[in-house]
């Protein structure tokens, strides 16, 4: 009956067409290429018709520059390629040009260009040139940009006395287009003035309603342009050798990457001999609580193009090559002696793309090796290997149909087959996000159903979501529910830390469009939660939040925040035991950030927050700092320190497990985290970067613990303390981590990179050290060194043959 409601009044508000004027740009053909070195004296740049009278929509919308800072860009086209020269009016003096590795903006000026070849408002791949010279490139839908997307295009930029000047070629190979005579492309130019952090289109952009690539105008005139054969190669070869602990290795790498365009609109990823060797490391934190603990993807091929395979939320890529699933039984007196980490990825294949009817289709595999552990009888000496992980298979298909601009619905089912009596999983998700032809009200909707195949039994389990939104104007609101019953598992293929409940939410917002004389912008959040189990369908807290967010005029930004949980909350997880609870009352916390301007030398962040309960028996108090002053030396040369130091005594939680019952504890907990970051860029081809981290995290229990009675409250009447557990609760648990590398790519889309790291790790119980000693530990850990060299090569099969076809006509 409730989404019945919503549904019925979601349609009535939406009768009115949403509809903007579009401008169009008619295109040239060209009989001879421009030179890409920022010079725009060809003949085709004097002659093609002219982009210009961009107008400002952030942070003030419909202001127009003045005749000094205008742009004007002209577009032309070959057999090969679309080119595109602009010319960005300015004082020369005034651009900001930070020198930046690919993909970061940094605080540079820049001209970027969205190109939608379906012109359907929805699927645009973007093309950015900062006024430093390097590139950003991405792919982008309403709800995602992917810059993981990396293409193989050429710019070149120059700086003269009124501004400054791009040349962009983009081959057809780095776009997805049909195979028609005559072609009308969505398009859209943008401008920023980093100075100012102004933005400017060349179609007018409406923020305050919709997406802003709704208001894309048409590039108009490309006629018999044919799609090419997109086959992309990235052979490689790398060189890791690693020392620990007395031991070294070394492994020589040779493996293959592959683009390969299957038809107009869809493409094939393939990485054939995966090389991980130079995945950044994760940045490892103390765990105290009841749910699991992971970390970003940092691997490239799972991070580029994955927008269709992330709806829904059903896959999370760090399951593909984690740790085994399983643990193998241990007889008596066994223990494992090698217990792996990860599991070696075979291949990994992606196949997606849409088509011009909004129809797009992804389909995901890869494929893991069977792992081992090493088993020791500690009596008879003897050694054994159990199957830790088999040989495993990992799909997904999607399904994904967009209409109206701005709507979709999807079907998502994900798929883990294990060889033998092992575990096995499927899931499925029907998912819809509709936004009225105005753009003025959103509706989403999401029903989920997990199989789980276990050995002796199946398990099913069901999710769904609904959220009504307001998603236009200053004043925004939005309602929904979440619901997933306790027998909901994804977690084979994607990520669910708890399931069990059934929740119901509220959210009011306010914002601004328009600066005012000493604010830029600013934002007011409100928001109210109403959390439940679903089985039993008990009341286990509700949660007030408060959030207020500004930018000034002078580009300072800075907020304020307040979370209230009123009344008794209760906690069905921390206790680790099916049908207990914990009990806490009134935690409140406020906190505040002060973020300033960037475009400055030396600018810095800073947040801080306090915590407390107001509840009888209980003396809680915490607050965190998190400081990261950063200094810009040059525009080659930045500098940035984290420092984060966070103090929560008088916390509760679970400390242990004694006789099969949990154990609570008072402690105070200390975290201490340092991070520098340094980065030298000699040119956007040339990068060396080096960052260092040191974390420390303190645990300290008061001697005596609690047992959990069944009414949710503790008890000290069992007698534990934690000198008579059989584990120690207290935990000193620090780590250390370095890594350096340089980067040169040596020809477009080709990169030779080395890298240098090590890493220490110690946990114990010395939960009073101090930090001196700390360190002393710390450093007496054998130190892990592994340095590595890899070469990637970009070939274009499209390049080569029109080598051979030269050498054949000559």
């Amino acid at each position: 009956m409730r989404f019945s409601f919503l549904l019925i009044f979601f349609i009535s508000v939406g009768f009115h067409t949403f509809s903007q004027e579009k401008k169009s740009l008619n295109i040239q053909r060209t009989y001879k290429s421009p030179k890409i070195d920022g010079v725009l004296n060809e003949s085709i740049w004097k002659t093609s018709e002219i982009a210009t009278d961009f107008v400002q929509f952030r942070p003030d919308i419909g202001v127009k520059p003045t005749h000094n800072e205008r742009t004007e860009v002209r577009a032309t086209y070959d057999d090969d390629a679309i080119y595109f020269s602009a010319k960005m009016f300015d004082d020369p003096d005034k651009i900001m040009s930070q020198i930046t590795q690919r993909d970061n903006f940094g605080q540079n000026d820049f001209f970027r260009i969205i190109i939608n070849p379906n012109n359907d408002a929805q699927n645009n791949t973007i093309f950015i040139v900062f006024s430093s010279g390097a590139q950003a490139d991405a792919i982008a839908t309403l709800n995602n940009s992917d810059y993981g997307w990396n293409a193989v295009w050429d710019s070149a930029v120059k700086k003269n006395d009124d501004g400054w000047t791009v040349e962009i070629k983009i081959p057809y190979r780095a776009l997805r287009f049909a195979n028609e005579e005559v072609q009308t492309w969505g398009i859209q130019f943008q401008r920023e003035v980093r100075r100012e952090r102004a933005r400017y289109s060349w179609n007018p952009i409406d923020p305050t309603k919709g997406s802003n690539f709704l208001y894309h105008g048409e590039i108009t005139g490309l006629k018999n342009i044919t799609p090419p054969v997109r086959l992309n190669l990235y052979p490689f070869i790398s060189g890791v050798g690693t020392t620990f602990d007395g031991k070294s290795e070394t492994n020589l790498n040779f493996g293959l990457d592959i683009k390969y365009g299957i038809t107009d609109n869809f493409t094939l990823d393939a990485t054939l001999v995966p090389d991980f060797s130079q995945v950044g490391f994760d940045n490892l934190t103390l765990n105290l609580g009841p749910f699991e603990q992971t970390f970003n993807e940092q691997r490239q091929f799972f991070t580029e193009g994955v927008d269709l395979f992330n709806k829904g939320n059903l896959f999370f890529s760090r399951r593909v090559g984690n740790a085994p699933v399983s643990r193998p039984e241990l007889n008596e007196n066994e223990k494992f002696v090698d217990y792996p980490n990860t599991v070696k990825v075979l291949n990994a294949v992606k196949v997606s793309g849409r088509t011009k009817n909004g129809l797009g289709i992804g389909v995901f595999n890869a494929i893991t090796e069977k792992t081992t552990a090493q088993i020791l009888d500690t009596i008879s000496g003897n050694s054994r290997e159990a199957v830790a992980e088999s040989f495993a298979n990992y799909n997904i298909l999607v399904v994904d149909q967009q209409f109206n601009d701005n709507s979709s619905v999807s079907l998502i089912n994900t798929n883990v087959t294990r060889a033998g009596n092992f575990r096995d999983a499927n899931v499925t998700g029907l998912l819809a996000d509709i936004s009225n032809k105005r753009n003025t009200y959103n509706l989403e909707g999401q029903i989920k159903m997990s199989n789980v195949y276990l050995p002796d039994n199946t398990s099913t389990g069901y999710s769904s979501s609904f959220e009504a939104s307001k998603i236009h104007g200053n004043f925004r609101y939005g309602v929904e529910h979440d619901f997933a019953d306790t027998e909901y598992n994804i977690n084979d293929l994607g990520l669910n830390r708890r399931n069990n409940f059934n929740n119901f939410g509220l959210n009011l917002s306010y914002r601004t469009f328009t600066p005012t004389e000493k604010l830029n912008n600013y934002r007011i959040n409100v928001s109210f939660d109403y959390e439940q189990l679903a089985s039993p369908n008990t009341f286990t807290g509700a949660e007030l939040s408060a959030e207020f967010r500004a930018t000034t005029t002078n580009l300072h930004s800075f907020g304020i925040e307040f979370n209230l949980r009123p009344g008794k909350q209760f906690d069905y997880f921390e206790a680790r035991q099916e049908g207990k609870f914990f009990i806490f009352e009134n935690f409140a916390r406020i906190g505040g950030s002060i973020s300033t301007n960037y475009n400055n030398r030396f600018a810095f962040d800073i947040r801080t927050n306090l915590s407390t309960l107001f509840e009888d028996g209980r003396d809680l108090f915490g607050y965190e700092i998190r400081l990261s002053p950063r200094m810009r030396f040059n525009e080659h040369f930045l500098l940035q320190y984290n420092f984060e130091y966070n103090s929560n005594k008088g916390s509760r939680g679970y400390a242990t497990s004694q006789n099969n019952e949990s154990i609570f504890g008072e402690r105070d907990r200390i975290v201490i985290s340092n991070n520098i970051s340094a980065r030298y860029n000699f040119n956007p081809f040339h990068n060396l970067s080096l960052n260092i981290r040191k974390y420390w995290d303190t645990v300290d229990y008061d001697e005596n613990l609690f047992t959990l009675l069944d009414n949710g409250r503790l008890t000290t009447s069992s007698g534990y303390t934690v000198s008579n557990v059989d584990n120690d609760p207290n935990i000193n648990f620090s780590t250390w981590n370095l890594d350096l590398s340089y980067s040169w790519q040596l020809a477009p889309g080709s990169f030779l990179t080395a890298l240098y790291r090590n890493q220490l790790f110690n946990r114990d119980n010395e939960s009073n050290i101090d930090f001196g000693n700390n360190l002393d530990l710390l450093t007496s850990q054998p130190l892990q060194h592994t340095f590595s060299l890899r070469l990637q090569y970009f070939i274009d099969y499209g390049s080569i043959k029109k080598v051979f076809k030269k050498k054949v006509n000559s």
